[in-house]
């Protein structure tokens, strides 16, 4: 979570069951000493508060947003509605179809909502870590060396 310094990541799930996938993304998110908030809200029980976050995201310092979310997975491209802000979409694979429906409902925005997504899961959930300090790399040099130092051990 957040410490003194600003929090440039959010971490949005659509369930408190995200979480233990998610936890991988927080563990390469750390690794890069990147700080970041953590939130569970939801495109379908909660959904003015989720509007409400992504319209005011940049205002509250993030730079980037990482959303996870499961089955019908409406949470990244909602998001991806209301902000200008990068998102990174991670599909849950909490459904019957292992996480296929999430995946394909994340990549198939319509045109002016992108969503970048990564695969199902824990794997997903790393590598929008590594593309978001990537993305964040692109302003901070310290980042961007760590970055490759990172890709040269072989992602370690």
């Amino acid at each position: 979570m957040a410490t003194a310094k600003q929090a440039l990541v959010a971490i949005v799930m659509g369930s408190k069951s995200d979480k233990a996938t998610m936890t991988e993304c927080k563990k390469h998110i750390e690794f890069f000493k990147i700080q970041y908030d953590e939130y569970v809200l939801s495109a379908h029980r909660s959904p003015k508060e989720t509007i409400q976050f992504a319209e005011n995201a940049e205002k509250n310092g993030y730079k980037v947003i990482v959303a996870a979310a499961g089955m019908a997975a409406h949470l990244p491209g909602v998001i991806a509605a209301h902000t200008t802000l990068p998102v990174i979409g991670v599909p849950m694979p909490n459904s019957n179809l292992m996480g296929v429906d999430a995946l394909y409902s994340i990549v198939q925005m319509p045109v002016g909502v992108p969503v970048a997504t990564v695969t199902i899961g824990s794997a997903g959930a790393a590598n929008a870590a590594i593309l978001a300090a990537q993305i964040l790399g692109l302003e901070e040099p310290e980042l961007k060396e760590k970055l490759r130092k990172f890709k040269d051990r072989g992602c370690r």
